[in-house]
Order: structure tokens, then C-alpha cells, then sequence
């Protein structure tokens, strides 16, 4: 049984009434680009897992099968609460190398680039986070925690995680001592110097107070939410790659061939003595600071809004049938989610191709979901090929709309709405 699976529809739930919890309270944490961003890279992340989870499965239970010291019974209560505790532990000092190693920040600062504080943020995951992962865990398999124990502590201290991603939640009381609140985790969200590489634990708060990486939210000092290194677009396959092509760039720029290879692996922020000389980066003022912002029209906001739905429901489709269809029908599948939420992205960002991609995404689908139905991915019958027709006509005439939208009567292009000139974009080196 596939706990996630189960918990997406009252995540969604939970995000609607938060939603109404900013309204009522006359707050504003959300914005639609930064959420729709937020659930792309999720989404993405859920994909690309469906393609390399058994990767890090298949290795914890050959060594589980080979390797374990001791053979847990897999009914036993204390052998669950074991794991349970164990699996955080295990997860605190992954989190913690994932904020002190450049190569595993490079993974995990997706989770952090948001400069928004809400339910979404918690989905907001990274796509290659799998590469180094496993590797934390195998002292569980080893002491001989089953693979469906393992499996299924996994997803519990995933899913407690999600509820401490929201600024409507005060402090907790003596809870504060004992588990990871929303207080303590706004903590771990932080760019302020004060809250910097804190609050690692993803249940337990104990581990941080226990190995001293523990920090109070402090009242005096508001928490300002991102990174140091602002991400500065909506676009999620470059929320991926940031973090790793500034270590290629510097890797690449490096006369010593000895720092091409320990950058990798260095302390984040680390960087060769010539390559940081040559080309310093400026840490900015957070007294300075603006978040990132891109204006758009609301109809083209609305338009993305919708296509997105279909993404979701795209994702939430893979994930269901993953078991049951061949491994070329979920790599097209996900060849389709990437590619459509790089589109969204470019379109939240108002690239000036952004419409052109849009209407080469629209015409790619007929081949692709042909494909996909002789691969096993969809059900390839008359309601269907209906439904889709529907859809790019409906799309189409919504692309026209904004278009129109966004042009004089006298078919002359209406006056752009100004751009914030933020440090975040001025940083940007992205396509």
C-alpha cells in the first residue's frame, strides 16, 4: 500500500485551508507562481522516483538479505518503534551533510529555494536527491530492519514532515522539546545568519539539541525565507541543476586539477582559491531584500493554473499504475511531465518564446499519448482521443485568449508590467 499515493488528495486538502487560513487572517503566503513552482518540482520528483527508487530499494535489501547482523521480527511492536526513531536518526545526519557538503546541497537546496513559507513548500522536493541517499540508510538493514518495516517508517516520517511547513502554527509548548513543530522547522527555512544550518531532524527535535545543531525561533528576529544563493525563476528541471551547474562552472574554471575533484565534496559554499578570486559572488543584503517576482497578466495566470491541474493529474496517474506498466511507458511519461512543467515555467517567467513553446507542447501530445497507449500508459479508445481533442481546442482558444489579452485594440502590443529589479534576478545565470 502506497501511503503517499493515499495522502496526495488531503495534502491538497490541507493546502485549500491554509489557503482560507491566509485569507481570514489577511495574510499573503502564497503566490501562484512560487506554488505552482513548489508543486512542479514535486511532481517532477515523484516521477523521476518512480524511475530510480528501486535503485535504493534493491540495494537496502540485498544487504538486509547478506549482510544483517541480526534478524528483527518484522511483527513485533518495538522492532517498528526501533525504526521508527532509528530511520530519523539516520535521516537527521542525511540532512545535515545535505546542508554541509556541496554535492549533496546541490540536491537538497531545491527543497530550500522557495522564499515562501507554506503547506507547498513541503512538496517541493528535489529530483536527485536518490544518487547518495541509500547510503545513510543501510545501517538500519544491517541491524536488521525488514524492507517493509524500512519502507514503510520512510514514508510516516515523510508525511509527519508536511504539516510543520506552515506559518499559521505557534509554539508548541513542552512539545517544542521533543518532536520537529512548525516553529522549529521555519527555523531550518531560514537564510538569516542567526538560523543558518539548523533544526535538522525530520520528527525529533532531540537529535539537533543532542549533537547541538538546535536554534530557537526568536521573535526579534523574523525569519527570512530562501536561500543565500537565490534561485530567481519558476522553472523546476533549473531548480534542479543550479546548485550543480555553479560547482560544474567552477570545477571547469580551476587551473588545479586537485580542486576540480574535492569541490564536489568540500563544505558547501567552498570554492576554488582562483575561481572565488576571478569570480567573487556577492552575498546579498537580507536588510535589501525582495523576493522574486515576475508580473502577469491574470489571464495568462490563469491559463498556467489550469494547464498545471492537468500535470497534476498527470503525476498522480503515474504513480498509480507504476507497478503495473512496462519501464519505457513511465520514462515517456515522465519525458512528458518534465517537458511540460520546463513550458510552464518558461510561461510563469514571461519568456518571450514562452507562447511558441507552448503551442509545440499542445501539438507533441497526439504522437506522444499515441505512443503511450501502445506502451500501456493510457487507454487508447474514441472517449479518449474526444477528450483530448477537447482539451487542445479548449487550450488553444485559452492560448488565444491571452494572446489577445495581452495586445492593444490596435493590435499593438500592450505596455509590459514593470519587473521587480531584484538581486535575485541581477543573480540569475540561467537560460
Amino acid at each position: 500500500m502506497d501511503l503517499i499515493l493515499l495522502a496526495v488528495p488531503f495534502f491538497f486538502v490541507l493546502i485549500a485551508v491554509e489557503l482560507v487560513a491566509d485569507r481570514v487572517r489577511g495574510q499573503r503566503n502564497f503566490t501562484l507562481a512560487d506554488s505552482i513552482n513548489s508543486l512542479s518540482t514535486g511532481a517532477l520528483s515523484t516521477s523521476t522516483g518512480l524511475l530510480t527508487k528501486g535503485a535504493g530499494l534493491l540495494t537496502y535489501a540485498l544487504a538486509w538479505e547478506h549482510m544483517a547482523l541480526l534478524q528483527l521480527p518484522q511483527n513485533a511492536v518495538w522492532v517498528w518503534l526501533l525504526a521508527f526513531v532509528l530511520y530519523d536518526l539516520c535521516y537527521y545526519w542525511l540532512h545535515r551533510l545535505g546542508h554541509e557538503r556541496n554535492v549533496l546541497w546541490a540536491a537538497h537546496s531545491v527543497h530550500h529555494q522557495s522564499e515562501e513559507y507554506n503547506l507547498t513548500t513541503a512538496l517541493r522536493q528535489t529530483s536527485s536527491g536518490f544518487i547518495f541517499s541509500w547510503i545513510f540508510y543501510l545501517p538500519l538493514a544491517l541491524i536488521g530492519v525488514p524492507p517493509v518495516v524500512f519502507i514503510t517508517v520512510a514514508s510516516l516520517n515523510l508525511l509527519y514532515q508536511f504539516w510543520v511547513h506552515t506559518r499559521h502554527i505557534p509554539k508548541l509548548g513542552w512539545l517544542e522539546w521533543v518532536l520537529i513543530t512548525p516553529s522549529n522547522h521555519r527555523v531550518h527555512h531560514a537564510q538569516n545568519p542567526a538560523y543558518l544550518d539548523r533544526n535538522y531532524g525530520g520528527v525529533f527535535i532531540v537529535w539537533d539539541r543532542l549533537f547541538g545543531t538546535f536554534k530557537e525561533e526568536d521573535p526579534a528576529e523574523p525569519v527570512v525565507f530562501g536561500v543565500t544563493t537565490p534561485l530567481a525563476s519558476w522553472n523546476p528541471l533549473w531548480a534542479n541543476l543550479q546548485f550543480y551547474a555553479q560547482l560544474c562552472s567552477d570545477a571547469r574554471r580551476t587551473r588545479r586539477w586537485q580542486d576540480k575533484l574535492r569541490i564536489w565534496f568540500m563544505p558547501t559554499g567552498w570554492r576554488p582559491a582562483d575561481v572565488a578570486a576571478a569570480y567573487p559572488q556577492a552575498k546579498q543584503n537580507l536588510a535589501l531584500f525582495r523576493k522574486f517576482e515576475i508580473a502577469l497578466g491574470r489571464a495568462w495566470q490563469v491559463y498556467v493554473a489550469v494547464q498545471f491541474v492537468a500535470y497534476i493529474a498527470l503525476g498522480s496517474y503515474l504513480m498509480d499504475v507504476a507497478e503495473r506498466v512496462p519501464s519505457a511507458a513511465l520514462v515517456l511519461g515522465w519525458s512528458l511531465m518534465a517537458f511540460g512543467l520546463f513550458v510552464l515555467g518558461a510561461a510563469l517567467e514571461n519568456r518571450p518564446w514562452a507562447v511558441r513553446l507552448e503551442l509545440a507542447r499542445l501539438l507533441t501530445l497526439v504522437p506522444a499519448l499515441y505512443l503511450a497507449g501502445s506502451l500501456g500508459l493510457a487507454v487508447v479508445v474514441p472517449v479518449f482521443w474526444l477528450l483530448l481533442g477537447g482539451y487542445l481546442l479548449l487550450s488553444a482558444g485559452g492560448l488565444l485568449f491571452c494572446r489577445r489579452a495581452a495586445l492593444g485594440a490596435d493590435g499593438a502590443k500592450a505596455p509590459a508590467q514593470p519587473q521587480q529589479a531584484t538581486q535575485q534576478q541581477q543573480a540569475a545565470e540561467h537560460p
